[in-house]
């Protein structure tokens, strides 16, 4: 059966433009999807926001520095006095009541240099960094479940076209077979034992069974495609497969060890409870907008009457306090707000937990499924084999009908077809158990 499936890849592969020789296993495969696959660069810049949003919260430690240049000119008395002397140059002229109440229009250039640091702000950016880093690691889990995501995809369409490899091999088994009983069929009605119909019945037979070569040799190109897809190359990408579909081995826990290994594994679960931490640090944020600011503040100034002539210069130190008293309930209902956002983040972590061990019973049920149907399809392919073969010993003796050769033939078929299904489903729900429990890598059992 695995010769067969790797001719039937081989044979189909050869035949499209751009052939490879070099074959590609199930690792090499889930190593190029982890580089190329599209649903991972999402991921990474994720990654990257969040990593800018703790440098962005840390921002608020340092003192704020700022530079404005600015031009104004008016006769404004107040203006014009104020000016004239910051620029250093007020005479007694100006004393005059005529020039206080009626001053010519002044200009002036002011560079101004301004540094505010905060004192205290009751642990705000101290919460906003850890809510900043919180959100780093909860990108930083979707990462690594996208990256399973991408692995569980590999796996599934690899073996797809595994399966659609050895669905080829299997109807071209078939049709040799169907062969074989047209001559046989065709040497008894030339022997005068058996009638015309039954060779028509043969091959009529035949050509359903060609119908259904057609249809699983198109299966197996849409399967490379398909495959070519999950990692993130051009879909006419020819591939040679030689990792077999073969049966996967169990697990070495048992559902229960599965349920807590998921339990500490799965990113998303890590996520769910992040959020539960972040909520809690918004919450202890919209507290602290209750109780003041204490910040430093400095200032360097310089006014000029042109922007090039050196003019008068002055500076400011103090210390401030602001002190939000009263905002429409502004604050209170941004508390509020935090609180529900607490009840809803824990609601989500335990419906995440409860999702996860349903995912691993899924799995595992899955698998143990699977894994039965791969031993009976066996017995039944023998048992398919070995009444073909007596039924056509009898066909040839005249003691059978060529309706229940036919039907022995279709048997055989169904029963290799139902083992190759079982077969898929058992490697792809190995994988599936993995994904569960959040340990599906390059380096899982699943992949070999």
């Amino acid at each position: 059966m695995t010769r067969s499936v790797f001719q039937a890849t081989i044979l189909l592969l050869a035949a499209l433009p751009g052939y490879s020789q070099e074959p590609l296993t199930l690792i090499e495969a889930a190593r190029l999807a982890l580089e190329s696959n599209p649903a991972l660069e999402g991921a990474a810049a994720g990654e990257q926001a969040a990593d800018a949003g703790v440098r962005v919260a840390a921002a608020g430690r340092l003192p704020r520095l700022s530079w404005q240049e600015s031009y104004t000119r008016s006769n404004n008395p107040v203006f014009a006095f104020g000016t004239l002397l910051n620029q250093r140059r007020f005479t007694e002229a100006n004393f005059a009541i005529n020039t206080l109440n009626n001053p010519a229009s002044v200009q002036n250039f002011q560079s101004l240099v301004r540094v505010e640091q905060t004192l205290f702000d009751a642990h705000r950016t101290k919460s906003a960094i850890a809510a900043a880093r919180l959100q780093k690691q909860m990108s930083e889990a979707e990462t690594e479940r996208r990256q399973e995501d991408v692995l569980l995809g590999v796996v599934q369409t690899y073996f797809g076209a595994d399966l659609a490899a050895a669905g080829l091999a299997t109807t071209q088994d078939a049709l040799r077979s169907v062969d074989a009983d047209l001559e046989r069929a065709q040497a008894m009605f030339d022997a005068g034992m058996a009638t015309q119909a039954d060779v028509l019945a043969v091959q009529a037979h035949r050509a359903a069974i060609e119908q259904q070569r057609i249809q699983a040799a198109g299966d197996a190109e849409v399967a490379i495609a398909a495959l070519n897809d999950a990692l993130g190359l051009p879909l006419e990408t020819p591939r040679t497969l030689s990792t077999p579909l073969a049966e996967a081995s169990a697990p070495a826990d048992d559902l229960a060890g599965r349920i807590a290994l998921a339990r500490g594994e799965r990113p998303d679960l890590r996520q769910a409870q992040l959020g539960v931490d972040m909520a809690a640090e918004n919450a202890r944020q919209a507290g602290a907008a209750r109780l003041p600011q204490v910040f430093a503040q400095g200032a360097l100034e310089a006014d000029r009457a042109r922007f090039v002539n050196q003019g008068g210069g002055n500076w400011l130190a103090g210390v401030g306090m602001r002190w939000d008293l009263w905002k429409g309930g502004e604050t209170q209902a941004r508390i509020d707000q935090a609180a529900a956002g607490q009840a809803q983040a824990e609601a989500a972590r335990r419906r995440a937990a409860s999702a996860a061990e349903l995912e691993v019973r899924q799995a595992w049920t899955a698998f143990s499924t699977a894994t039965e149907r791969l031993r009976v399809a066996g017995a039944a392919i023998e048992q398919a084999e070995e009444s073909l073969r007596i039924v056509r010993n009898r066909y040839q003796a005249g003691l059978e009908d060529v309706t229940s050769l036919l039907r022995s033939e279709n048997a055989l078929t169904g029963a290799r077809f139902q083992r190759l299904a079982a077969l898929y489903d058992q490697r792809v729900a190995r994988a599936k158990l993995d994904h569960a429990a959040g340990v599906l890598t390059l380096s899982s059992e699943a992949l070999l």
